[in-house]
């Protein structure tokens, strides 16, 4: 009797590839991102549940007035804040047009937008420093809170615990991506990426900033506008 010999089968999903299409390190970055957008969601919820449930509140017109090198008891409320996040919004730009670059094996020009992203995130964090040391002259830290309720009435300390764990947290974040975008630099300088043949990890690196970025439309929102 004639047998017929079964070959193996050892095709597996997307011909070979991840089920997701996607190359691992950017899906484990996609996870970590993930997991750490659970973080800040659960402190902006947790913000949110104690701002919601206080009659009174402090009025952000009245926190966030100052500006640097403007005259002693100038009133521009948002201004400064509003110019950081400019800062944060035109470092994204730059850090797409420095994947795009990258896309096109564009040494140069990743280089250039690389720098003023980092540029963009060192201002940046210049900015909240800046914010930092004002609101702590004026008395404002971890277990103090010298601003009174929109009402007029006393405010407990929950704005400020919540505001400078919550930015500082962020702001963590920030020097990170500014670590890793130096880093990037770095390895595009010396030819890393040219020796690979690609520039995914630049790609990485913007999924983290993007990320980042997003972030503080929701930390602007909670904190500066409501």
């Amino acid at each position: 009797m004639a047998t017929t010999a079964t070959a193996p089968i050892t095709k597996s999903w997307s011909g070979g590839k991840s089920p997701f299409n996607v190359e691992y390190g950017k899906l484990m970055m996609w996870y970590f991102l993930m997991s750490d957008a659970f973080t800040f969601g659960a402190f902006l919820i947790s913000y949110g549940t104690i701002r919601f449930s206080t009659n009174g509140w402090p009025d952000p017109n009245e926190v966030f007035k100052s500006f640097p090198f403007a005259p002693e008891g100038a009133n521009a409320p948002l201004v400064f804040v509003s110019v950081m996040t400019f800062i944060l919004i035109i470092s994204s730009v730059t850090m797409v047009l420095a994947v795009q670059a990258g896309h096109n094996m564009d040494k140069k020009k990743v280089s250039s937008n690389l720098i003023w992203t980092i540029i963009g995130g060192i201002a940046f964090l210049g900015c909240q420093a800046w914010e930092w040391n004002h609101l702590h002259h004026e008395g404002a830290w971890w277990g103090s809170n010298p601003f009174l309720n929109a009402d007029g009435t006393a405010s407990s300390t929950n704005f400020t615990n919540y505001f400078f764990t919550i930015t500082g947290f962020h702001g963590f974040h920030v020097f990170s991506g500014v670590i890793i975008n130096i880093i990037m630099l770095i390895m595009t300088l010396t030819n890393q990426f040219e020796k690979r043949g690609h520039y995914l990890m630049i790609e990485k690196a913007g999924l983290y900033w993007h990320f980042v970025d997003l972030v503080w439309v929701f930390v602007f929102t909670c904190f500066y506008l409501i």
